[in-house]
């Protein structure tokens, strides 16, 4: 009797993909999969979705179910809202249960949160083997019209293991992440939905407050909105994100958001007290040292 091979034992340019969620996520891992794998089918409620990723090849095939789409897989990809991810957990829970999934069909996501995700992942059964993932990138807009095959190339790619993945699991999802430009690196759920609220979530909306802060007073006087300029539009881009994904991360990531919201009103209380103060050169030194320490950051990181 010939052995069946194990989904996460394959090479990734044997592997099919399947990725739930044709959006700007979806759509550009789809591009940026193509000649690289066996096969890229892609799941979204939509025909329409379906039929344009299809036409600029985002995809080789496509389906309405995630039913549909996941029984090909041997890398399933979910590249949906927190809540849906969690949803389509559920489910594929179930379909593995049913044996309508392949054996060792490797799991991942796109999520921008970890914690609730790995956790629920940690309750599908051991035919279904989990990599929790968040690639780092993206743009204030979103959809299929502004995906781009170069979207991931060179950001970090996080990768969240459970204690149960298998060691070829880990390095098939690296092999994934590496195909399409990004820079592999695992972490534990908790470090890194700690370290997301503070450079992705609670900026986003220190962005929204303000934005919100400036419209209270353009409503008293428009001419606040003809007087903005770069500045005003740069430190307010991220205000821009789709409203309801950017709720449904918060949500997922509360309690760290919440820690990290009082940092940064403890530092806004700090800038106040600055600003009363009868000496100025306290305030001053503040902004040079913040100055120097972005500066270095740009110059380590890149910017």
């Amino acid at each position: 009797m010939i052995e069946t091979v194990h989904s996460f034992e394959k090479p990734l340019a044997d592997c099919t993909v399947a990725i739930a969620g044709l959006g700007l996520m979806g759509g550009s891992l789809g591009l940026a999969l193509r000649g690289q794998v066996q096969r890229v089918i892609g799941v979204a409620r939509r025909a329409e979705t379906v039929q344009q990723a299809l036409a600029i090849g985002a995809i080789d095939a496509g389906y309405a179910t995630l039913a549909q789409g996941a029984a090909e897989a041997d890398i399933l990809v979910l590249a949906t809202p927190v809540s849906v991810i969690l949803a389509q957990i559920g489910e594929l829970g179930r379909l593995a249960a049913q044996g309508v999934l392949r054996r060792g069909v490797v799991l991942t996501d796109m999520g921008s949160t970890k914690g609730a995700i790995c956790d629920a992942m940690a309750a599908l059964p051991d035919s279904v083997q989990p990599v929790g993932g968040h690639p780092m990138c993206g743009k204030e807009s979103s959809g299929l019209d502004v995906a781009e095959a170069d979207l991931y190339r060179g950001a970090p790619f996080v990768l969240c293991p459970l204690p149960r993945t298998t060691p070829q699991t880990v390095a098939l999802i690296k092999s994934l992440a590496a195909a399409v430009g990004a820079c592999p690196l695992e972490l534990d759920p908790a470090r890194h939905d700690h370290l997301a609220a503070a450079i992705s979530h609670v900026p986003y909306l220190a962005a929204l407050a303000t934005f919100l802060a400036a419209s209270d007073v353009g409503e008293s006087d428009p001419l606040a909105w003809r007087l903005a300029a770069s500045g005003f539009r740069s430190t307010t881009r991220l205000a821009g994100s789709d409203g309801q994904m950017m709720a449904d991360i918060l949500l997922s990531n509360r309690a760290a958001v919440l820690e990290q919201l009082d940092r940064l009103q403890a530092h806004l209380a700090h800038l106040a007290a600055l600003l009363t103060a009868p000496d100025a050169a306290h305030l001053g030194q503040l902004l040079s040292v913040t100055r120097a320490a972005r500066s270095q950051f740009l110059d380590q990181y890149g910017g």
